[in-house]
């Protein structure tokens, strides 16, 4: 989240004691910076001839849910990192299961109009190609609901775990002898759908080509290799020096787990960093973009 900086009062203290000038200040600055943005949320809705614009499909956010309490509360700070960026749009929460309110239920009690269901999902696989169209297909007529791609593959994506790496104590800058012996593995849940493989690997590319080591994708349950054995693979090349980054959207028993098994060192999940808010309202935009599908037409009777 955005913080301004505080204003500081270089001047010395008069001899009644500190000054509260710098204080003053900071929330004076504090308070217009916050009349502005909602000042400007409000013109943003409304058209040059003074009229109200339309307000723009609700964006909802397709989580998994997770017995883990800290899923739920990385997703909740992901929602307002959103909401930063873009104060007018109407963002609801609805999960595919474990945690409430469940996807059907955020449909059902939605406003009239369209909505856009973004999966908080990093790739196809099940859910994204059954569970959440299913959902959107049953939701009450007067919702007109549109579904995202998934988040991934998509460089945002890289530019996030890249930060986790670096958070973690990955070097940016690094010897030639030091690259020679380091690797990645990239960590995630896993998936039976063979397409899921395939985002996973291309992700995996493109962070092996930000990090100038290799990178070896590695999954928690349902897809091989497991996060041991692609560890053993990196060993075998001579990368001693390897890695886990976490390819999860929020801490959880998974994530915990790929972790614990990081020789070195292991990176964060995803989680609520700027540039995955970015990367759900750019799925968002991107949904509204695409054309819809004209409606089927009966064939007239000759």
């Amino acid at each position: 989240m955005t913080a301004s900086n505080p204003l500081r009062d270089e001047s010395p203290a008069g001899p009644g004691g500190p000054t509260l000038r710098g204080t003053h200040l900071d929330s004076t600055a504090q308070l217009m910076n916050r009349i502005t943005s909602q000042l400007g949320s409000q013109l943003s809705l409304v058209s040059l001839n003074g009229t109200r614009r339309p307000a723009p499909p609700t964006l909802v956010l397709v989580a998994h849910g997770s017995r883990d309490p800290r899923t739920l509360s990385t997703v909740r700070v992901l929602i307002e990192r959103i909401r930063e960026l873009r104060p007018h749009l109407p963002v609801r929460l609805g999960h595919i299961e474990l945690n409430e309110p469940l996807l059907p239920d955020t449909l059902a009690s939605a406003d009239p109009g369209e909505a856009v269901l973004v999966p908080l999902l990093l790739s196809r696989g099940h859910h994204v190609k059954h569970d959440i169209p299913e959902a959107a297909a049953a939701a009450p007529d007067v919702v007109r609901t549109r579904v995202a791609a998934p988040l991934g593959p998509h460089p945002l994506l890289v530019e996030t775990l890249y930060a986790r790496l670096v958070e973690a104590g990955w070097r940016t800058r690094m010897s030639d002898a030091a690259r020679r012996s380091s690797g990645v593995v990239l960590a995630a849940a896993g998936s039976r759908d063979p397409d899921a493989g395939v985002d996973t690997r291309r992700t995996a590319q493109l962070l092996a080509e930000r990090l100038g080591v290799p990178v070896v994708p590695a999954y928690a349950s349902a897809a091989t290799p497991t996060v041991s054995a692609a560890l053993r693979t990196l060993a075998a090349r001579g990368r001693h020096r390897v890695a886990v980054a976490s390819y999860f959207t929020a801490p959880g028993r998974f994530a915990t787990e790929c972790a614990a098994a990081a020789p070195w060192i292991a990176a964060a999940p995803l989680g609520a960093h700027p540039a995955m808010a970015r990367l759900v309202l750019h799925r968002y935009d991107q949904a509204l973009a695409t054309p819809e599908p004209a409606p089927e037409r009966a064939l007239a009777s000759a």
